[in-house]
């Protein structure tokens, strides 16, 4: 086979997600998809659907499910970061780290979801993105049993429950339950509108707002008045009809 033909096969494989070599997996996860070579494997995979987190920080008692996720946390105490981007200098504690970040500045996106092409630079991302398709949310709350597709989403819904809000504004002090909140709150201090509508060149703080403002230019009306199924484009305006209209006419 030429070098030509070897890297189309490899490239292929990739775009799939899957391992070069074909690896006989026998030990299934009976509670998602995944299955592994080994049992040691899946005995740590099942501790991500069971809370289960067996190894202990000793500076800062943080826990994790295995003893690798363990290692790479503590140079965070160390503030060993041994590999340093060539491009922009920024550093990692892990080389795979390192090779993830490198995606940015060369563009490469290896892992395509086989459903609908969408092209990721990190594999895990693409697995997350493939339980859009699948339905498949495999991380339920112990609280109140709702379930989502990865872990993150599962640990910022658990700040509901526990009231935890670790994330802080360095402007005004307000607190928020995750970091995207945040990211999305300090627009309000910096002036950022990194959001255009495309007919009339406004611009939003976050995708959301430039939804609902484009259906001013369109005919779409998703709210509806269960009164007098007159039809609106937001939420808040239907609400002041009801309150303001509906109700004096019983």
């Amino acid at each position: 086979m030429n070098e030509t033909s070897s890297c189309s096969l490899k490239q292929d494989d990739v775009e799939q997600g899957q391992e070069i070599h074909t690896v006989e997996r026998t030990y299934p996860c009976d509670v998602c998809s995944r299955s592994f070579k080994q049992r040691k494997y899946l005995k740590v995979h099942r501790r991500r659907h069971t809370g289960e987190r067996p190894y202990r920080c000793d500076v800062c008692s943080k826990t994790f499910i295995n003893t690798s996720s363990l290692k790479v946390h503590q140079g965070i105490h160390t503030g060993v970061r041994p590999h340093r981007c060539d491009v922009c200098s920024k550093t990692f504690r892990q080389l795979h780290h390192l090779k993830v970040h490198h995606r940015i500045h060369t563009g490469e996106r290896p892992f395509r979801c086989n459903v609908c092409n969408k092209t990721f630079s990190v594999l895990e991302h693409m697995k997350v993105h493939q339980r859009m398709h699948t339905g498949e949310r495999p991380y339920p709350c112990n609280v109140c049993h709702k379930t989502f597709r990865d872990t993150g989403s599962l640990k910022v819904h658990q700040h509901l429950h526990t009231g935890e809000r670790p994330y802080s504004c360095d402007v005004c002090n307000k607190t928020f339950s995750s970091k995207s909140r945040l990211k999305l709150h300090l627009r309000i201090h910096t002036g950022e509108c990194p959001y255009r509508c495309l007919v009339c060149n406004r611009t939003f703080s976050n995708t959301n707002n430039l939804k609902v403002h484009r259906r001013a230019h369109s005919a779409e009306r998703p709210y509806c008045c269960g009164m007098c199924n007159k039809m609106f484009g937001q939420k808040h305006v239907l609400k002041k009809h009801i309150l303001f209209s509906c109700n004096k006419h019983p």
